[in-house]
């Protein structure tokens, strides 16, 4: 796809930081000590690439979702993507720039331009799954205020957090039925608990369990007009609008890992010599890498149409686009890692190269933000407009 020459100035500009802030010096030590690249956050927000897709009026950069994706990508290639990206300006910074109050906003939009603020999102329990209709968290009007009440689980970066976007249901006043409805709430609220969870992936953003046990929220904690949630899907239309970026973004840390797990192998092939030849020269190990190339450009492909789709309002369209962006890259970046430590031999399951490590935390691209089962549900219903399976 060609780009802009604003954007082609944007890719070199993000590669030129991410160079500096790559996986063996920096990202994958810090993963290793279980501890946030902050430091690389810091400076993302200081040179403007976290808030490229906010608003200009909020100190953002006024471009959209093809860019943000595009920073991530850049940083993935060098083995240094940012999960928060994806939660923080992709979903929340999305959504309260859609549908939040002024007061919403003015305090939030500026600060999660800058990276001085993060917000992490919680849709997922433990008995709901994928079925967002299914879930049990509750909001219910005590007075003014909002009482929360209910679990998630999955919850990414929450010790980095100042606010979480939950999503929970309230009852409609008129018909009496739960439909969905966003909150932001507070990390340091009463009775918002934070558990970790543990895991057997070398990550450098921890993953939690959230206990709402009556939280107390003040009325402005609703996102959007509650005119707008009575209506007909009102708030669906909110959650939908964070969760096509979401599968852009992750496509695209997904991608830009593939990048760097082909680079990591490429170097390898043409450097190691066995019998006095480069190990590249021969087809065994060529053709798996050229395999891994193609395909790494299909679904790169297919994740800048959806950018490009989603940023000229189709909704639809961007919908079919992303999550087939997210299934293709998924997919190809956990084959290139495969294929990088098989080039590499023996090497590649050493703790110097951390491709064996990157591998483990590159599965969760099958899994979140959406199964690639979820995935081909949704192509087969509404793409090929087969009969609904659940």
């Amino acid at each position: 796809m060609i780009e802009t020459p604003e954007q082609q100035l944007l890719r070199a500009a993000v590669a030129k930081l991410a160079q500096r802030y790559n996986y063996r010096d920096y990202a994958l030590p810090r993963a290793r000590a279980g501890q946030p690249l902050t430091e690389l956050w810091n400076e993302a927000g200081k040179l403007g690439f976290l808030g490229v897709n906010i608003p200009a009026e909020y100190d953002g950069g006024g471009a959209g979702i093809y860019e943000l994706a595009l920073v991530q990508e850049e940083l993935a290639a060098q083995g240094a993507g940012l999960l928060l990206m994806v939660v923080s300006p992709a979903i929340c910074g999305t959504i309260i720039a859609r549908y939040g109050s002024a007061d919403q906003k003015a305090g939030w939009l500026p600060r999660l331009a800058t990276g001085e603020a993060k917000m992490a999102f919680a849709i997922t329990e433990p008995d709901a799954g994928s079925n967002s209709h299914e879930i049990t968290t509750t909001a219910r009007r005590d007075g003014t205020d909002w009482i929360l009440h209910g679990q998630k689980v999955f919850i990414s970066g929450v010790d980095q957090a100042d606010a979480v976007l939950v999503v929970a249901r309230s009852e409609d006043a008129r018909t009496g039925k739960l439909r969905p409805a966003l909150f932001i709430v507070p990390t340091g609220a009463q009775n918002f608990i934070a558990q970790p969870m543990a895991m057997d992936i070398v990550e450098p953003d921890h993953q939690f369990t959230l206990f709402l046990d009556d939280v107390r929220l003040p009325e402005q904690a609703l996102v959007g007009e509650q005119a707008l949630l009575d209506e007909q899907d009102g708030a669906l239309m909110q959650l939908f609008a964070g969760l096509n970026p979401e599968r852009i973004l992750g496509a695209a840390m997904a991608v830009g890992t593939g990048r760097y797990a082909l680079a990591r192998a490429v170097e390898y092939a043409n450097a190691r010599q066995v019998w006095g030849t480069p190990i590249g020269a021969h087809q065994g190990i060529a053709h798996p890498l050229a395999k891994i190339k193609i395909e790494l450009e299909l679904a790169r492909l297919m994740m800048q149409k959806a950018a490009v789709l989603y940023d000229a309002g189709d909704d639809m369209g961007a919908a079919e686009a992303a999550n087939m962006a997210k299934y293709a890259a998924a997919e190809v970046s956990i084959a290139a890692l495969d294929q990088a430590i098989q080039t590499h031999g023996g090497s590649g399951l050493a703790s110097e190269h951390g491709l064996a490590a990157m591998l483990g935390a590159s599965r969760i691209a099958r899994i979140a933000p959406v199964s690639r089962e979820m995935v081909l549900n949704y192509v087969a219903q509404h793409s090929l407009g087969l009969p609904k399976s659940y």
